[in-house]
């Protein structure tokens, strides 16, 4: 299988800070690959490289051997986006949202009946298709925005957090919808703040990190990272976190990560013996512990290991929302 997206030495600096340093990676046709960072980590400064919105200080990137500096019109009709912020037209019907883009993306007058009647029933919104898009629920305006970004055919689908702001139930909705769309053969492009997103939906992470990829793999390749065995978590009173962590360290011989009032450790194979010993020794210190468990590794763990930072306590980049605008404006 080919790359249909390939990224090279790619830099791109605002001033003399590089907000994305020497980035390299591949996206293969038909995967759906996962961009992870915390926020400020150049995510959305690479998804605006390869949508053409932004160029880069130096280094290629390719859609389908063509490369965006020199083909960017035949690129951007490659390419749908769904922006994080849901950016729908809220004073026209789905059937006028939809034929909107038909509009914008050129797409074949012949064609915009059939495509927007397809486009209505894959997002279950056959029944409401002349209401005001601005009278939809939360979950049906995601599904909107979803079906709309493909009206035009694109092979390639980037998704910035799609389900943020969604209850589960709608998440779980989208992530079905999500993976019809790669069982057709659509390559997407997924960026999420949700980890157990990424390992549910995802063929391939890349984990970026101060403009630099620290790591990419399938989700069980990163995992494997951490080792085989247990990892430890312990939440406690925040005064008492870095106490906890020394204690493991000089102790157990156990290097551990404080982030917050959480305390992680890989235990790898050592596992209840070890267990059982660390919480007595919480028990006779007196520590404020709220809860000591163990689990197998995350892609959290992985996170934390490669970034000394939790995802979960990362705020999303929120650039992106007007990107689309931009986008459009230029058609």
């Amino acid at each position: 299988m080919h790359n249909i997206v390939e990224i090279k030495g790619l830099v791109k600096k605002f001033g003399e800070k590089a907000a994305v340093n020497g980035v390299d990676f591949g996206i293969r046709e038909g995967e759906i690959f996962g961009i992870l960072g915390p926020n400020g980590a150049g995510k959305t400064t690479t998804i605006n490289m390869i949508l053409g919105i932004l160029k880069p200080t130096s280094g290629t990137i390719k859609v389908s051997g063509l490369d965006v500096s020199r083909h960017e019109e035949e690129i951007k009709n490659m390419i749908g986006f769904m922006t994080q912020e849901t950016l729908i037209e809220a004073d026209l019907t789905a059937v006028q949202n939809l034929e909107l883009f038909c509009e914008l993306y050129h797409v074949d007058k012949e064609e915009v009946s059939e495509r927007v009647a397809s486009a209505l029933k894959e997002a279950g919104l056959e029944n409401v298709a002349d209401q005001k898009a601005g009278t939809f629920s939360g979950g049906m305006q995601r599904r909107l925005a979803l079906v709309r970004s493909m009206m035009h055919n694109p092979m390639i689908l980037i998704l910035d957090e799609p389900t943020t702001g969604l209850d589960i139930q709608n998440r779980l909705e989208m992530w079905k919808r999500i993976r019809k769309l790669q069982e057709k053969g659509v390559t997407i492009i997924l960026t999420t703040q949700y980890l157990e997103e990424a390992d549910n939906l995802c063929n391939r992470i890349a984990i970026i990190d101060q403009g630099e990829i620290k790591a990419q793999g399938t989700p069980s390749e990163l995992k494997s990272m951490i080792g085989k065995g247990s990892m430890l978590e312990i939440l406690s009173d925040m005064r008492d976190a870095q106490k906890i962590a020394d204690m493991l360290k000089s102790k157990f011989r156990i290097s551990a990560t404080v982030i917050g009032d959480k305390v992680s450790a890989p235990i790898i194979d050592r596992g209840i013996k070890v267990f059982n010993e660390i919480v007595n020794e919480i028990s006779k210190a007196g520590y404020n512990v709220f809860s000591i468990g163990m689990h197998l590794p995350t892609l959290d763990d992985v996170f934390i290991k490669l970034t000394g930072s939790s995802l979960r306590d990362s705020v999303g980049e929120n650039t992106s929302g007007n990107a689309r605008v931009r986008m459009m404006a230029r058609r």
